[in-house]
């Protein structure tokens, strides 16, 4: 299984990005096809045995399109440039519809023409100069018949199906009308139709420019990360200090980075001590102290002092690179919420073209005149549009993931948007995610004749090389105390319990009461000992030497800064709170207390934890889980909902639906309320696209006029279709303004 992304060239609509993906999902191999309408790229999931690149390229450009690869980052020079190309062609076309419109309509607002093309008086010459006008229009908006008429034939019409149709109906009834004055019949002098054509396309070149300009700016996060990563490194060959483009550095190259500098790819300092400011990647407005050993971010900013590191990631495996990626990734993604409108826009066009043939064709049986029949014709089948429909989802999940990424809040892709907004409760792993996952040994409790410093011995040589942040604490506490640690004889984790080890002969067991118990070693009092070290919001870790108890060791985790406020919102929010943990009872009980949180499930194995997660969903919950350790991958992705905090493991993140890049768990209420503010978005565009079609359409076909109303001029149509798609647009762009609630 293979997933290929390509930028599709020539679509205009919503109803273009649905025949690219019939034609694509045609083909055998092909396991997933979506096309984003708003980024205009396919993302394909296939089987590379089945299927190659040339076969699915051959297939769309079979469909009337062009596909190539996605070429990252490099077609923003094309996409500026099609938008100054869209304005010329706008101003071009008006500098001949404005005297267009004079001619056409002056005398019907009481102005008077030139008597050579005064209609009364000369009618051909005043025909004449319409239809000179209006073919530099059409000549303009020829991309509109060639792409429209085209797909017609193909039998996948679309939006400029719609616009080459109606616009060539007016063009071809003008010249009638001009070939009846020629031959005497003046009166259709007032017949002509030229101008509709004319101002129809302008208009609509006009509403294309600015779809264009408004599309820019939903994926301005993109262009903002793609801009962070400086363009040349500095680094030292051969003891000498040389600068290269940052494509042509390698891993283990050694960076030179002076104060002010961005750092050009990911690595770890071997020389010097600074401050980096790394907002623009994770949101944290305070600069983060570095020194010899730490890891840095590409793109980040050093402060105050020179460095020197040694590149671990370049290219597209830096941190930024992954980021861009990922936020592309969500971008191009759809939402389950978009399928109606997906499902609308395939049958649209064609549905559209039938509306405008019956009710036409209805009014010329009821005894209207032609002129009212084309009216009728032309207006229906410009007022409908499909582009509103396309536009409505993907620009919204554009700003809302580019939002998510400037705060520092990585959306994976639109489902993850979506379920968010859907979630009832929230379940919170304890170390690392509530607490700060850097404990400290706060007691150490001896039994009988055992020795305090021999007892911290034996447990910091048995966690030595432990990755669990209880035996990184007693670890620490026995070398700041410079305790010299013993050699182990053999090594055994027991996930959940503890770790068994041998040294100096001795059996010895580390771990929670339940290991104690498991091994059949008496607690006697010492269980009193830990019940009240537990209600302190203390983890009391027993340890035994050859089956013997011989003591208990102590250690207290701290609450970050910011979890109660983070916990109190989602409570405000109407979200209920859990915490998961391995602890026991009293210490998860403590630290819960701490927090705010009235649910706690304690003295959970790592392996139960997607158990208890799957326990909440059978209560009819949507269930979003946050953690930061690779025991929490399983629960993760069980969840409905997985959100890893960014510090935390590779796993995890891999996991996550949403990835914080920060340890802040304020940015979890943050990430629901932005995956509210987006869902409501999308469905007030859809609510917009759909109403306007469904009111729009049946105004054309004249229904209004039927109750003694108006008629729809083509020119408003043209006009009002325009605007559809671009007010879309807009709305999207003011989710651009979302602020979070603290």
């Amino acid at each position: 299984m293979q997933n290929k992304i390509f930028k599709i060239e020539g679509m205009t609509c919503a109803a273009c990005a649905k025949a690219v993906e019939r034609a694509v999902k045609k083909l055998d191999g092909i396991i997933e096809a979506n096309v984003n309408f708003a980024t205009e790229k396919l993302n394909v999931t296939y089987e590379p045995s089945k299927l190659k690149v040339y076969d699915i390229k051959k297939a769309i450009e079979k469909a009337g399109y062009k596909a190539l690869d996605d070429e990252v980052h490099l077609d923003k020079g094309k996409k500026e440039e099609e938008t100054n190309h869209l304005w010329r062609r706008f101003i071009f076309s008006l500098t001949f519809t404005i005297p267009l419109l004079i001619i056409s309509m002056g005398h019907m607002l009481g102005y008077q023409l030139p008597k050579i093309i005064d209609p009364m008086i000369n009618p051909s010459n005043f025909g004449t100069i319409q239809l000179v006008l209006v073919i530099p229009i059409m000549v303009a908006g020829n991309k509109f018949f060639k792409t429209g008429f085209k797909s017609l034939v193909k039998g996948t019409p679309n939006m400029d199906s719609l616009i080459a149709i109606g616009t060539s109906a007016a063009f071809l009834y003008g010249l009638f009308a001009i070939y009846q004055i020629l031959n005497g019949n003046i009166d259709y002098a007032y017949e002509l139709y030229f101008e509709s054509a004319g101002v129809i396309l302008t208009l609509i070149t006009l509403g294309k420019y600015l779809e264009a300009v408004t599309k820019g700016k939903t994926s301005e996060a993109i262009k903002k990360l793609i801009g962070l990563a400086p363009k040349t490194a500095r680094i030292i060959r051969n003891d000498e200090e040389i600068e290269i483009l940052i494509d042509k550095v390698e891993v283990g190259d050694i960076i030179v980075v002076k104060p002010g500098e961005k750092l050009p790819v990911d690595g770890e300092i071997v020389d010097g001590t600074t401050s980096i400011d790394e907002s623009m990647l994770t949101g944290e407005s305070i600069p983060v102290e570095k020194t010899v050993g730490d890891k840095v971010i590409g793109a980040s900013i050093n402060k105050n002092g020179l460095i020197r590191y040694k590149a671990t990631k370049v290219g597209q495996d830096t941190v930024l690179a992954q980021i861009i990626k990922l936020v592309e990734e969500a971008q191009g993604s759809k939402a389950p919420i978009a399928r109606m409108a997906d499902m609308i826009s395939g049958y649209f066009v064609p549905t559209v073209i039938g509306l405008a043939l019956i009710s036409s064709i209805a009014w010329y049986i009821i005894g209207e005149t032609p002129i009212f029949v084309l009216t009728i014709f032309i207006s229906v089948l410009i007022i409908a549009c499909p582009c509103a429909l396309g536009l409505a989802t993907p620009t919204a999940i554009m700003v809302g993931t580019g939002k998510g990424a400037e705060n520092g809040i990585l959306i994976k892709n639109g489902t993850a948007l979506e379920t968010a907004y859907k979630i009832q409760t929230i379940v919170f792993d304890k170390t690392g995610t509530i607490t700060e996952g850097k404990p400290k040994v706060t007691d150490i409790v001896t039994k009988g004749d055992c020795d305090r410093d021999y007892l911290l011995q034996l447990a910091a040589s048995a966690e030595k090389g432990s990755e669990h942040p209880l035996g990184e604490a007693i670890v620490r506490a026995a070398e700041e105390e410079k305790i010299e640690l013993k050699k182990l004889e053999s090594f055994r984790a027991i996930p959940g319990y503890g770790v068994e080890v041998k040294i100096d002969n001795s059996f010895i067991l580390l771990g929670n009461k339940r290991l104690m118990i498991k091994e059949g070693i008496p607690l006697e009092k010492m269980e009193e000992v830990s019940y009240d070290l537990a209600c302190q919001g203390k983890t009391p870790m027993y340890i035994s030497i050859d089956g013997k108890l011989s003591g208990i060791i102590a250690v207290a985790d701290t609450v970050k800064e910011n979890s109660k406020k983070a916990i109190n919102i989602l409570c405000k929010m109407g979200i209920e709170v859990a915490m998961i943990t391995g602890d026991n009872k009293k210490t998860a009980e403590a630290i819960a207390k701490q927090v705010g949180i009235n649910r706690v499930l304690a003295e959970v194995l790592p392996q139960d934890k997607a158990v208890e997660v799957a326990k909440l969903q059978g209560e009819g919950k949507k269930v979003a889980m946050v953690g930061d350790g690779i025991n929490d991958a399983p629960a993760l992705a069980q969840a409905d909902l997985g959100i890893a905090i960014g510090s935390g493991t590779d796993v995890a993140i891999e996991s996550a639906d949403i990835i914080l890049m920060r340890s802040d768990l304020l940015d979890v209420p943050t990430a629901i309320q932005l995956s509210r503010h987006t869902i409501k978005n999308i469905k007030q565009n859809l609510f917009w696209a759909f109403g306007y079609n469904v009111l729009c359409i049946p105004v054309a076909m004249g229904v209004l006029y039927l109750f003694g109303g108006p008629l729809l001029n083509p020119i408003i149509a043209a006009f009002v279709m325009s605007f559809s798609s671009v007010s879309v647009l807009m709305n999207a762009l003011r989710l651009k303004k979302f602020k979070p609630l603290k």
